[in-house]
């Protein structure tokens, strides 16, 4: 029996335009074109989140993104969830996530003042084909290392991410997001950085 229960974006308001676009048969061969693609994709986002480079990347990102965290809960086996329902550490569209960009520019975004150091570190990536040649399902594990200050210890938090990438005007770029935390608390101070 599988414990596995995907994140889905119609549990969300912000989520009911998102792309349905699911993958379809086995994760695609490590030297597959669209797998390569996919995973050079993600390592640079990766860098311009390490290097805080919001502006940048926002570019990355589709107009009708879903970027969707909820927040986790231990349940018992065959409960059918394990996010709680109406409850986020993100749901965002496009607007909410520029808006969260611009506040760290505006001298009041104390939580990120001075700035984090971070390092994304990025593993298990598998890609997966669909419906659409021109969308690809991408899964990955993300490893986040988040130090600030001089005093505080540094935090690590682990999630698993299924994105949704799109080729748009030959450019690919970010349609979705699901981030699921591997634990139901999060033990840093805040979550004013992206994963």
């Amino acid at each position: 029996m599988s414990t596995y229960i995907p994140i889905d974006s119609a549990s969300s308001p912000l989520g009911q335009a998102a792309s349905k676009t699911t993958a379809v048969g086995a994760s695609l061969a490590f030297d597959d074109p669209r797998h390569l693609t996919a995973h050079r994709w993600l390592v640079e986002e990766s860098y311009l989140l390490d290097q805080q480079d919001y502006d940048a990347w926002l570019d990355t990102l589709a107009e009708d993104i879903h970027y969707f965290m909820p927040i986790r809960v231990t349940t018992a086996l065959g409960t059918g969830y394990d996010t709680a329902k109406d409850m986020a550490h993100f749901d965002e569209d496009k607007y909410s996530l520029s808006r969260r960009v611009a506040r760290f520019d505006t001298g009041h975004a104390w939580a990120e003042d001075p700035p984090s150091r971070l390092r994304h570190h990025l593993s298990n990536v598998r890609t997966f084909a669909t419906e659409n040649d021109d969308e690809l399902v991408v899964e990955s594990a993300v490893l986040l290392f988040r130090s600030r200050g001089d005093v505080l210890e540094p935090s690590l938090l682990s999630v698993g991410r299924v994105d949704l990438l799109r080729l748009e005007d030959g450019v690919w770029r970010l349609a979705r997001r699901h981030i699921a935390a591997d634990e139901s608390v999060l033990r840093m101070q805040n979550l004013a950085v992206f994963l």
